[in-house]
Parts: structure tokens; sequence; C-alpha cells
């Protein structure tokens, strides 16, 4: 198979088209080398770092590819490992070759040893446990090492499932004893025999249904793992997406999908309908219940497939299709009976992925605060013009809010993961003059300085912005950027997640053509081609944003964020850009002494802190014993120290929360909707850190 010469620059897309240059038959070979050759094309001449693919490399490779398929080290032994390892300073020689005999041999060797362990955990689980004994189990397996022996592989396959059914035996044996201390007859009493039996049959199950997908798992799966064990060691944001995992990518940026609505789940062999999304045409169709097991399913040219035994991943690619089509679902009721059920697919809009805002009252005041909770910038990348986008919906919101003549404003960036680029830089324009937003860098060439231009502000009264240790990227330039003009005050933990980078979709089939076409869909690659920078030069790369004000929370005191990811970039530092804050914050310093000694002397904060610690120590503590009695003992006094912590986002701040009038109105004849809308509101009166930063606006001026 001769090479195909690219070189792929990120910046100048679309990347000119390879001309064909062979015929090949149908073999999966000759598609996983030109997707392989694509892929280290790309990570070559279009990643941001150069990162030279030689020996050290290699052994990244090896390792990072080793840890993916056998984390657990519960299915290759010691001797495949040494097997395997004789190519450890190979792979970079093959990866440039185009040469997968090292992909081949762990492939034969893994499917070999997943078969062996389908009949090996059925053997152990025919017969009772012995409780009574002081074996334990080493619950980190990078402390663990392979197997020496298949008879050492199984007492390690004896162990996790002894662990495992430990655990369910726990669970009914609490049951049973708080309901003899509340003389509840209505649980019924068991003996010891028969709860450890059942408790055998249920990790049994369990773990059929895990093997069952294991050995579901195609060559493809594998191959796609092994070319994210290469794409991962240039920066762990960087990553192979065969189809249909970059089809699923794109339906959690944009918050849509063309499909049924139903939240579907791989059971007993079966593909089990768990939820009708309101509103979703199954929704509006109103057959189709939860419950119900898919059968087949009938294409609107009358193709039909069994979907019993299929793959979850696999089974929803049938039922998912264009908006306007009709699916045929052949469905066993809860019920018991056999019908057909006609649906047309429509669009279906994720309502959980949008911004979405709520009044807040003050305990302490009579302000009303305005806010605003974002999940993700998203963006729907496959439409024309970017679809429905965070950036005009936070704007909505905004307006809206300040129709009910509100006080200040909290934006909610928690567990914000980032997404789009040009939409931050939209969105933060909305609270500041013009001015720059973020400097982005390329590989080579100046930073390039990304601007608000627009002279209007949106929003110009007291402002937070909620931030804790998963809020990445895109929330991290918003912060920051804010942060640095002097426009919010910044709440959060000890500091953001630490994401400096940007990266792009490269679709892997627009840089081919020809007689290639045979061999599509390739996937995508997600590549790594800027990193970006606060406008005073500093890079949110492993150090994040560090809030004004630092409240407690459970990764205080555990390593957490970018700086914990393998393969990471590093962090430095660009010239500061000319930029003019807005000193629209007064008295900084005496807001934050405030919020200090307010968090000092809040017994919910104390408790917080205490939990963090215990999150340390807990995190630290790997090795626990099989020894039933002993186990208890340990749990139980584990459990006397979390009942501490138990209330802690359940009991009320006091808050008030009340939904924007125009909401309601849009959503008072859906009870489904109302009822979300209450359990969200619900969730935010008991949120500890939502009362502290409603507390700091009203002192904002």
């Amino acid at each position: 198979m001769r090479s195909i010469i690219i070189k792929v620059v990120a910046l100048l897309l679309p990347i000119a088209l390879i001309a064909a240059y062979k015929t090949y038959t149908e073999d999966q070979k000759d598609k996983e080398k030109i997707v392989l050759e694509l892929l280290m094309s790309g990570l070559k001449y279009a990643h941001y770092d150069n990162i030279p693919v030689d020996d050290q490399f290699s052994e990244k490779v090896f390792d990072s590819y080793i840890e993916g398929i056998d984390y657990t080290k519960k299915f290759l032994l010691e001797s495949d490992y040494t097997q395997l390892k004789a190519y450890r300073l190979q792979l970079d020689d093959q990866l440039n070759a185009l040469n997968l005999d090292f992909f081949d041999l762990s492939y034969s060797i893994l499917t070999k040893r997943i078969s062996e362990v389908e009949a090996l955990y059925e053997n152990i689980l025919s017969e009772p446990f012995q409780f009574d004994l002081n074996d334990e189990l080493e619950l980190d397996d990078k402390k663990n090492s392979f197997a020496k022996s298949k008879d050492e592989l199984k007492d390690s396959w004896r162990k996790s499932l002894k662990y495992q059914v430990m655990l369910e035996m726990v669970t009914q044996l609490e049951i049973q004893e708080a309901a003899a201390e509340k003389k509840d007859t209505s649980i019924a009493i068991k003996d010891f025999t028969t709860i450890e039996k059942e408790a055998r049959e249920k990790v049994k199950k369990r773990n059929q249904d895990y093997l069952h997908r294991l050995s579901q798992m195609e060559r493809k799966d594998f191959f796609s793992l092994y070319l994210n064990s290469v794409s991962a060691c240039f920066d762990p944001h960087t990553n192979y997406f065969p189809p249909k995992d970059k089809e699923d990518f794109d339906i959690a940026m944009s918050g849509q999908l063309e499909g049924i609505g139903a939240t579907l789940q791989e059971k007993d062999g079966f593909i089990k309908v768990v939820q009708i999304m309101p509103g979703s045409p199954s929704y509006k169709q109103g057959e189709l219940k939860a419950g119900d097991l898919i059968l087949k399913v009938t294409q609107e040219n009358g193709e039909t497939v069994e979907i019993s035994g299929m793959r979850i991943d696999k089974a929803v690619t049938y039922i998912r299709g264009k908006k306007g089509t009709t699916v045929k679902l052949t469905v066993k009721t809860v019920e018991g009976d056999i019908k057909q059920i006609s649906i047309v697919r429509d669009i279906v809009v994720i309502e959980e992925t949008y911004a979405k805002s709520a009044i807040i009252k003050s305990p302490s005041s009579n302000k009303n605060i305005g806010y605003i909770y974002l999940p993700s910038f998203y963006v729907n990348f496959n439409e024309k013009g970017g679809g429905r986008r965070c950036s005009d919906d936070v704007r909505k919101e905004v307006i809206k809010l300040k129709n009910q003549g509100i006080d200040g404003l909290i934006i909610d960036l928690r567990n914000d993961g980032g997404g789009s680029l040009p939409d931050v830089v939209t969105m933060a324009g909305l609270f500041i003059p013009t001015g720059p937003i973020v400097q982005v860098r390329q590989k080579t060439g100046a930073p390039e300085i990304l601007s608000d231009n627009d002279p209007s502000v949106l929003y110009d009264g007291p402002m937070a912005v909620m931030v804790n240790s998963n809020s990445a990227s895109a929330s991290e330039i918003f912060a920051g950027a804010l942060q640095d003009y002097g426009r919010a005050v910044i709440i959060g933990g000890q500091k953001s997640f630490g994401k400096g980078t940007v990266q792009r979709f490269i679709d892997l089939d627009e840089i081919v053509n020809g007689n290639y076409n045979t061999y599509k869909p390739f996937g995508a690659l997600k590549l790594t081609f800027q990193k970006f920078y606060r406008i005073t030069g500093e890079s949110t790369q492993l150090k994040g944003v560090v809030p004004d004000i630092i409240l407690p929370d459970q990764y205080k005191y555990i390593k957490y964020g970018e700086a914990e990811l393998d393969h990471h970039l590093d962090w430095d530092k660009i010239n500061t850009t000319q930029y003019q804050p807005t000193n629209s914050i007064q008295k900084k310093k005496d807001i934050v002494t405030k919020s200090t000694k307010r968090i000092k002397s809040n017994n919910t904060f104390s408790l917080l802190e205490q939990q963090a610690k215990s999150v340390k120590k807990y995190q630290d503590q790997t090795l626990v014993s099989l020894n039933l009695t002993q186990y208890r003992a340990e749990m139980a006094k584990r459990k006397q120290e979390n009942d501490l912590y138990k209330n802690l986002f359940t009991d009320t701040t006091l808050l008030m929360v009340s939904p924007l009038k125009i909401d309601m109105e849009f959503i008072a004849s859906d009870t489904a909707k109302v009822k979300s809308a209450n359990e969200w509101h619900k969730k935010l009166k008991a949120d500890p850190y939502l009362l502290e930063s409603v507390e700091v606006v009203t002192e904002l001026k």
C-alpha cells in the first residue's frame, strides 16, 4: 500500500483533497491504514506542539494503550504483557510505517482473554464465599500487577467478585436491620445463606451484562482505542472520534438531535425504554412507554432489523434518523403485548443543555438577584451560522431578567466544561464596552487578539461569576476576562480546571476523495491547534482562574484538574495586551473581607471544609477488608462521619427562588416542564454556594 502524502494545516480549512491513487478491496486493514495515516499526518503537521514521534513517544503510547485495554488488570496475564512489551520502543517506527503488527497481536490476545474470563467468573460465583477470612482487596489498580498465571488471575477475579457480593449483602443486611429496629413487617427477613446466594445472583447478572458488552466490541472499537492512545500522547484533549462518537459529541454541543426522543438502556439483552422526553416525537405520539422493550426497527423503505441482543450504541443508529422520516418500532409492552408503533422523527431538543434563569432574593435583603445557569458554551457546529447558540440565549435571559428589575446578576459556570470560543467572546462583550477578551496563539506567528467591538453594554449592574474545579476552557476565558476588567467578582473553589487550549475538528472524510469513498466514513480528529491567554498575558493552562472569593469544596485537598491529566501542555506567559479596566466594583477588598468572615462563621462551610479533608483521607485508603464483620465495622465508622454531611445540599438556605413570569406563562400548560422547573428551584434553595454568591452581589455597588 503506497503512502498518502499529506500535510494538514489546521488554519487552512477546508483542507486540500488528496488524489486517489489506488483502488482497494473491501478490507478492514486497508481502511485502518488510511485512517492511521490521516491521523498521524494531522498530529505531526497541525498539532500545536512539535512532539517528536520517537522512542520516548513510543513508550507513552504503549503505556497508554495497555492501560486503556486492561486498566483493572483482570484480563491480560504477565506473559501477555511481556509479549506485548517487546514492542514498547517500536511503536514510533510502526506508526510511521503504517504497520499494525502490535495492534494485531494485542487484539488477538485480548479477545482470547475476554473469552476465557467469561467462563471464569461464572465458575467463581457458583459457590458461596467465605466472609470470615482475613483477605483484602486493593482498589487502586495502579498498585496491582498483572497475574503471573491463570490461577492467580482467577484469584484476582475471586477477590473482585467477593467484594461486589459483599457490597450487595451489606445493603440487604442494613435494610433488614433498619426494618427490625422500626418493627416494619413489610420487609421480609432472610437468613444469611439466602442473602449471600441472592447477592451472588445479582453480581452474576451484572457481570454477565458487562462481559456481554465486552464480547460485542468489534475490532474497530479496539482500533479506535489504539488511535486514541496515540493522539492522547500529544495532549489529553486531542482525540480520534469514530463516526458514531463524533455524532454524539455534536448532540452534546448542540443540545439537539434528530430522532424519536426516548432514553434507552441495554437490559438483559433487550433495548429498554427508560424515559420519554417531554415534547418529543415519542411523547406526542403517545404509545411508546417507559419499560417497553424494542425488539425490531423498521425503516421507511421497509428494511427491518432485529435489535434484541444488539449493543445499545448500534441499536440507536437504527432508531435515530432524519427529521420527517418514519420509523416503526416493534415493541413488547410492559403489559406483555407485542405491537408496532410508528413515529415520525423530528428535532429533539434537550432542554437541560441550554441556559436558564431565575430570580433569587436574599434572606438578608429585599434585593432581587438575577441568576443564569449555563451548562456549556454550546453551538450547533453542523448548522449554518451555528444554529441555537449560548451567547444568543444568555443575551435573551439577561434581557428578561432586566425587564423584571433585577438588582444584580449571577452567571453560574460551575461544571461548565466550555465549548465555542466565538461565543465566549460575544458573551463577555455583553458586560463590558469594547476591548480584548482573550489572546489566542498558534504554533507559529504572533498571538491573535479576539475582541468585543460592540460599544453597547447589555448589563452594567453588580455582577458575580460562579466557577468550580470543573469549570474549564471557555468558562475560564469568560471568568478570567471579567476578573481582569474588574467587571465581576469571581466566586468558587481553589481554582478552575486549568484547560488553556483550543481544539478544532478535522473531518477525515473531507480530506480524501476518489476511490477512497468505498472506505468512508473515517471519523474525525479533534486536535489542539491553539493555546489561549488572558488579556494580562497569563495562561489559564494548569493554573486555571483563581476566584476572588474562595469557598471550600470537596476537591480542596486532592489533586484535580488539567495538571493531573497525562501529557498535558505546559503553562507559559505572553505579553499583556492593552485594555481598560471598568472599575465597576467598588471596595472589592472590603467585600472579600466580609465574605471571608461569613464563610468562617458559617456552619455549612465548616462542614464542607471537614468533608474535603474526609475525601482526601478516604481517597488514600485503597485497601479494603473482605472480612464481612471487619468491613462493616469500618463502614459504620465512615458512615458516622459521612452523616455529618448528608444534609449539606438538602437543607434550605432560606433563599427565595422564583421563575420569571414570562417563562411560567410559557410552560404553565406543560406539567412535565413545571415539575422540572420546581425541582430545579428546590435545588437552588439548598445551595450554600449560591447563598454566599447572592450575599456578595447584594453588597456590590
